[in-house]
């Protein structure tokens, strides 16, 4: 800086103020020349405004007005392009298209963008060529090798170049690395490590047994390398199955049905290996499935018996006789030795033992009668067992059905008890009549009904017949009397129309009895009102009688405990408690000897040791506790206090509490104490004259106990 007043004589003194005044920037105060005091950085602060102004040395004041000026601060190349990551990952599917996009790396430079090329960066790769390449300008990485297999090589490391400068020498470089992974593809088919496989399985297998394992392998992974396995033709198409193992992706070859080592030894099936997700791209690759031959061979177990029949449904006659042949069942040994086979019955089945069945043949007999009407179905179970070997044996179902035979006659549906009114006209319906039959002809039941012969000359009464296994009962003339005759037995005879003719002869009641005009009963004999099964009067009234007496016998008990509660816990005299319990008069004075002596309660000692209560039933047996005894001078209510005490802790004790029947007016006293119970522990004699100056009213005891004072001296 320079001013025009400068005569370059050290009048003027120069000044700077502003930003980085002093620190940054110093001004020579004689001069004018303005210097950096240390190494500026642009990326800091790229400009920087400043005041100066020029003074009088001597008075301090400006000779020129403040001027202000801006320092740019020009950049240079000091500063490396610097990637957003250390370390980039990226995926790409394996066997892509070359140019295929991996990832974009991004790297800034704090240069001066505007200024030259210091902040131009340029993206190269020093490591990854030849699969990978990058953009210069962007940093895009792409694939630049066709058909990269991830089962060859799966992780590459890429390291890409960051240089400003655009590239050109003397540039500022950064580098950054990408890892790559290759991600996999359906791009190999499953194979079989062998093509024939050989397996062996027992006969007796049930469905459902896994007979062996088979494997392909496939190189891809995850979902990829997922298999399904199937049996594409063979002898065993229909016998075995196949089924795949997700977790270990393995075909678990197992028996569909049944195997029988004497019809087949040996079977070939065909299993073929695929996999479900298929990328169409790579089908020109060829077919994604491998196919393996698998043996299986048929192992011989001796084998139980087998009926001819999974169930044997046989019928018979309910008349048939004992040993009647039913039909007979058949067996035999699978086993190519073709063993005798013998039956028998399961009594667990026929608990009666009515069947029977030949040992050697299976021929099924009768061994007791049957009854249809008893039991319409046997179910038996028939066994089969091998003679050289029992423990081979098998079982069958065997339903024999009884088949129906007419021995059965109809009878009454239900008893038959009615009435006629005394009134009744001729012709009259008094009661329709049903039978039933425990038997079950093909045709169903056809009843026929009929008065028995020995009444029907002479009857009152007509059957009717209606054709529908039903029946009448009509009034065979006008009018009833029955004080003549109160009841009529009616026999009726009812028969079937199945071979043989089966009959039986039911007789209905009919009793006379006074209707209103209405046809409805009033009144018959008291007999023929009551129900067979009912009570007659006179039980009921006996019923009656006899829970009165147990009702007044239970109040007369109940009376007796009442009253027998009422009386005293304790009558004994003897008992300590009785006498303080009755106690309620004022004493016999000093020759009552009947008296109770207060000094028992200071000497316990002199009550018995093993008195027992008489009041109440010891429920269980205890030793006499001792207790110690009171001295001379103790009172009184600590005695009870003691005796409380020990009572609360003794099982022993009455469920009452003794201290209340215990009148202690308590220590004192100023007249002290007045009950001759005292005197007779005194041994000296007692001065009474005190009681001439309580009053008149103390007049009558002063009498009393200054006389006998007077009787003694005299």
């Amino acid at each position: 800086l320079h001013s025009d007043q400068d005569r370059g004589d050290g009048s003027l003194k120069y000044i700077l103020s502003g930003d980085g005044a002093g620190d940054l920037f110093i001004i020579n105060e004689n001069t004018g020349d303005i210097q950096a005091t240390k190494r500026l950085d642009r990326e800091e602060k790229p400009v920087y405004i400043l005041r100066a102004q020029a003074i009088n040395r001597r008075t301090g004041r400006p000779v020129e007005p403040e001027s202000e000026f801006i320092i740019k601060i020009h950049d240079i190349n000091d500063n490396e392009p610097i990637f957003t990551k250390e370390v980039y990952t990226a995926t790409v599917p394996e066997m892509s298209e070359v140019g295929t996009f991996v990832v974009q790396v991004t790297a800034t430079d704090a240069d001066d963008p505007t200024y030259g090329n210091s902040a131009k960066v340029v993206y190269s790769i020093l490591q990854g060529q030849p699969y990978f390449s990058v953009e210069s300008e962007t940093g895009i990485i792409k694939t630049a090798l066709l058909n990269m297999d991830r089962e060859n090589r799966e992780q590459y490391q890429v390291v890409i170049q960051a240089k400003d400068m655009g590239g050109q020498m003397g540039g500022l470089s950064g580098t950054t690395t990408v890892n790559i992974t290759l991600t996999d593809v359906n791009d190999n088919p499953p194979r079989f490590p062998q093509s024939t496989y050989q397996f062996k399985t027992l006969e007796s297998s049930p469905p459902g047994t896994p007979i062996g394992r088979i494997k392909a392998s496939d190189a891809d992974v995850g979902e990829n390398a997922e298999i399904e396995y199937s049996i594409m033709e063979g002898e065993g198409l229909d016998m075995f199955d196949v089924i795949t193992d997700q977790e270990t992706q393995e075909g678990i070859i197992t028996v569909k049905k049944l195997l029988d080592f004497e019809k087949k030894k040996v079977y070939t099936l065909k299993v073929e290996a695929s996999n479900p997700h298929i990328e169409p791209r790579f089908l020109y690759l060829g077919p994604f499935k491998d196919s393996a031959t698998v043996r299986i061979m048929v192992e011989d177990v001796d084998e139980p018996p087998i009926f001819s029949k999974l169930a044997y449904v046989l019928q018979i006659r309910e008349d048939a006789q004992i040993n009647t042949t039913i039909g007979s069942v058949t067996a035999q040994d699978p086993d190519a030795a073709r063993n005798p086979v013998k039956y028998s019955v399961d009594r667990h089945t026929d608990m009666d033992r009515i069947f029977n069945i030949d040992s050697g043949n299976g021929s099924i007999f009768t061994s007791k009668l049957l009854d249809r009407e008893t039991l319409l179905w046997h179910n038996i179970t028939v066994i089969a067992t091998e003679i050289n070997n029992p423990k081979q044996s098998s079982r069958v179902p065997l339903y024999i059905k009884v088949l129906d035979v007419n021995d059965n006659a109809p009878e009454f549906a239900e008893f038959y008890e009615t009435f006629v009114c005394e009134k009744a006209k001729a012709d009259q319906l008094i009661q329709t009549l049903r039978a039933i039959d425990k038997d079950d002809p093909y045709s169903g039941h056809q009843f026929s009904f009929s008065l028995a012969p020995e009444a029907a000359g002479g009857s009152n009464f007509t059957i009717q017949d209606n054709k529908d296994n039903t029946a009448g009962i009509l009034t065979r003339k006008n009018g009833y009397n029955r004080h003549e005759m109160s009841t009529y037995l009616l026999p009726v005879v009812i028969s079937d129309n199945d071979y043989p003719v089966q009959s039986s002869t039911g007789t209905v009641t009919v009793r006379v009895c006074a209707c209103d005009h209405h046809g409805n009963m009033q009144s018959c004999h008291a007999e023929a009102l009551v129900h067979p099964t009912g009570l007659s009067t006179g039980a009921l009234v006996a019923i009656l009688l006899c829970i009165v007496t147990l009702l007044v016998t239970v109040v007369l008990f109940a009376a007796l405990r009442r009253q027998r509660k009422k009386e005293p816990l304790i009558i004994s005299k003897e008992d300590i408690r009785d006498n303080i319990v009755s106690y309620n008069d004022e004493g016999g004075g000093e020759e009552d000897t009947q008296a109770f002596d207060i000094g028992t309660l200071r000497n316990p000692e002199a009550i018995e040791d093993n008195k027992s209560r008489r009041d109440i039933v010891p429920e269980a047996l205890f030793l006499p506790r001792r207790t110690p005894a009171a001295r001379d001078n103790t009172d009184v209510r600590d005695f009870i206090t003691q005796r409380l005490k020990e009572n609360d802790t003794d099982p022993t004790a009455p469920p009452y509490d003794s201290l209340a029947t215990y009148a202690y007016e308590g220590t004192g006293s100023v007249a002290d104490s007045l009950s001759s119970l005292e005197s007779v522990t005194t041994d000296g004699d007692q001065d009474y004259d005190y009681l001439s100056d309580w009053g008149p009213r103390f007049k009558k005891l002063a009498d009393m106990y200054g006389g006998v004072d007077s009787d003694k001296d005299s």
